[in-house]
């Protein structure tokens, strides 16, 4: 007696083509942002290696490769032999040690423009406890030519930050004085309590030398910076999770229970601006972030070899 088995149902494919193209064009987006400099290979990987299934992780390693400027199709095809990557392989689907060659690569060599070697302006923005003062950290110990701004704040030293370095910690009064003298490049009133603001003349000062200068700000001071430095390149840092941040923030315990609370809720507030800036970059782990943030200030040297 023949078995009944059920009927497979008809394939829709004009659903299935229009599917298809979406998925085309959508790809076809991430390697346009990467030529134009709007995204950078860096993050474009991260995405990948954090969802295998989405459009990033869709990229075969080949195109996304050939959308970054400098790189044509016979050095990318030198670069896969040399990095161990089959040409079939898609971004999501890399070995451990293959993304690791490929991150490797990315953090070695300039993406930005070409024939840009203007210093620049970068402003680091994100919610609280994201990790801006961790990357910035980073940066200043393994970055030597970044420029990093300090800041003068009249909030009292946490435990571990140094005068000079990690702030300027000023009292009103002083704090008064710099915004009347037309010191400050930009100033805040930050989380309803304490000012911050950045010194201007060491930041013309850098910029006039040819270093390029890290700003990292709140999200007022980066609106301020933007207004008057049309220039600037504003980078948003994004927690991999609001969970994650949750557990940054409580973990660190700095705040009250109470001033953790609101610091959410501001923290809600500020990731809804993140559309603002040019560029966003996860800080999923701080020297990942900071290599980020740093590629895109064009100090990064090509390898000779590639």
């Amino acid at each position: 007696m023949a078995e009944n088995r059920p009927t497979p149902p008809d394939v829709d494919r004009v659903a299935a083509s229009r599917a298809a193209v979406a998925a085309r064009r959508a790809r076809a987006a991430v390697k346009a942002e990467i030529a134009a400099g709007k995204r950078t290979p860096l993050a474009v990987l991260s995405a990948a290696i954090e969802h295998p299934d989405g459009v990033e992780g869709r990229l075969r390693a080949t195109e996304f490769l050939v959308s970054i400027p400098a790189i044509g199709v016979t050095k990318m095809r030198r670069i896969m032999t040399q990095l161990e990557i089959s040409p079939s392989k898609r971004l999501g689907g890399l070995g451990k040690h293959q993304r690791d060659r490929l991150r490797e690569f990315l953090a070695n060599r300039t993406v930005s423009r070409r024939g840009s070697t203007d210093a620049h302006l970068v402003v680091l923005a994100g919610p609280t406890a994201v990790g801006k003062g961790a990357v910035a950290g980073y940066i200043r110990e393994n970055y030597p030519d970044v420029h990093l701004s300090v800041s003068a704040t009249t909030r009292a030293p946490r435990p571990g930050e140094v005068e000079g370095k990690s702030y300027f910690f000023v009292s009103d009064a002083e704090f008064d004085r710099m915004v009347a003298s037309g010191e400050l490049l930009e100033w805040a009133v930050v989380h309803n309590a304490f000012r911050y603001g950045t010194p201007r003349e060491p930041v013309e000062q850098a910029l006039a030398s040819g270093h390029s200068v890290l700003l990292e700000i709140d999200l007022q001071g980066a609106r301020s910076v933007r207004a008057a430095m049309s220039e600037a390149r504003m980078v948003f840092l994004l927690p991999p999770s609001w969970d994650e941040l949750v557990r940054r923030l409580i973990g660190r315990g700095t705040e009250s229970p109470a001033e953790q609370a609101r610091r959410l809720e501001t923290a809600k507030l500020e990731l809804a601006a993140q559309d603002e800036f040019d560029f966003r970059v996860v800080n999923q782990e701080v020297n990942v972030a900071a290599r980020e943030v740093v590629d895109l200030m064009n100090l990064r040297k090509a390898p000779s070899l590639l």
